[in-house]
């Protein structure tokens, strides 16, 4: 049987959340937006989605604006909020997820400059990083709560207390955080919070912008007006109320499953330190219950990935393939790990469900497989 270990490119689907989600795949059909019986059931379905949704994060479910995806929320997050911002450069992390940077590069081929934060060697932002960009006259500033490929967690409140009072609006994704730690909007003194249903046992296809309401933002999509305005198109209700059900799920569970993840992540913390030539990456970093970023010598990840597949084992890379060309994560270049290092990064992400059984039997194949690939290196 495959063992699925990389819970931070998507979740499987819980069945509880599957079960709820299940009438409005048939027996329940009618247009949110619609006024009679058919649309208010469906409507009803959605408020109380939101509201769960926004009390994951501690938020009011007027400030949820639910999307297809968390890619769309960052999207929404840098475009919609630079749109109504005085000019100034956008001030982003070097290890933000693509849908993050691109939006910023979009930004900067509109005429707006972008600053580029930086990180330590453990992949926190700098602050002094943050007080550069916030003195050129930063406008946006955009940080992830926790990383996808190491996990590293970032103290975000922090950075956004120094960048409100420097006048600047702050956006975190979240995506990677929720579900796993507790995320708390009001908290984390954020403008805007990116979050993503398939991340935490829910379905794929919808996620969530949480805003301060008194931000202005530039829609998108436009059309019907859904979302306030601020997402035109007919909501996905089906995947919405898994949204919902899915964060009251996480909410509930948060301290348990964060525990067991954390167990099985120490456990094959010490597995892995038993290996030569790997090395843990972010090691001395807060970071993710369930993530595991290793670095590891004489091997690139790709191959080294195939070999797992092919014993059972699904794990992801930390680097990513470009025409042709094999290059360092952007993540781990900015942290300056070596690129002979980060060529051979794998991630291994624990999910709820993940067993000791399957973090053994990992360990035990990632040993065969450096030990076969390494043999053929040195045969040729």
């Amino acid at each position: 049987m495959p063992v699925y270990l990389d819970h931070n490119a998507t979740t499987p689907l819980d069945a509880r959340v599957r079960e709820a989600m299940l009438p409005y795949l048939g027996e329940i059909y009618g247009n949110p937006a619609s006024p009679h019986r058919f649309g208010r059931a469906t409507r009803m379905a959605v408020d109380e989605a939101r509201e769960r949704v926004a009390a994951l994060v501690g938020a009011a479910p007027q400030q949820v604006v639910f999307t297809g995806c968390g890619t769309e929320a960052n999207n929404l997050a840098l475009l919609g909020a630079a749109a109504h911002l005085p000019p100034g450069p956008v001030a982003v992390s070097r290890i933000e997820h693509p849908s993050v940077l691109e939006p910023a590069r979009r930004l900067e081929a509109r005429g707006r400059p972008v600053l580029w934060l930086e990180v330590d060697g453990e992949g926190r932002v700098r602050p002094e990083s943050l007080d550069a960009a916030l003195a050129q006259g930063a406008r946006l500033v955009s940080v992830m709560l926790a990383n996808n490929e190491t996990g590293v967690i970032q103290d975000v409140a922090a950075l956004a207390r120094r960048a409100r009072e420097a006048g600047a609006v702050v956006h975190t994704d979240a995506v990677q955080a929720a579900g796993k730690i507790p995320v708390d909007f009001p908290a984390l003194g954020v403008h805007l919070l990116t979050l993503s249903a398939h991340k935490l046992h829910g379905p794929q296809g919808v996620g969530a912008l949480v805003r301060d309401r008194a931000l202005e933002l530039e829609p998108l999509l436009v059309g019907g007006g859904q979302e306030e305005g601020l997402r035109s198109g007919t909501l996905n209700v089906a995947g919405i109320v898994g949204f919902g059900t899915a964060a009251a799920l996480a909410a509930d569970e948060l301290a348990t499953r964060a525990a067991r993840m954390r167990a099985l992540r120490e456990r094959l913390e010490r597995g892995l330190a038993r290996l030569d030539g790997v090395r843990i990456l972010a090691a001395g970093a807060e970071r993710l219950p369930n993530t595991v970023m290793a670095g590891v010598a004489g091997v690139e990840s790709e191959t080294l990935l195939m070999a797992l597949d092919r014993a059972g084992y699904a794990v992801s890379s930390g680097s990513a393939c470009h025409t042709g060309k094999t290059e360092p994560s952007h993540v781990l270049a900015a942290m300056g790990v070596p690129p002979e290092l980060a060529l051979g990064s794998i991630r291994v992400s624990v999910g709820k469900d993940t067993t000791e059984a399957d973090v053994d039997g990992f360990l035990a194949a990632l040993a065969g497989a450096l030990d076969s690939l390494r043999r053929g290196a040195v045969g040729a």
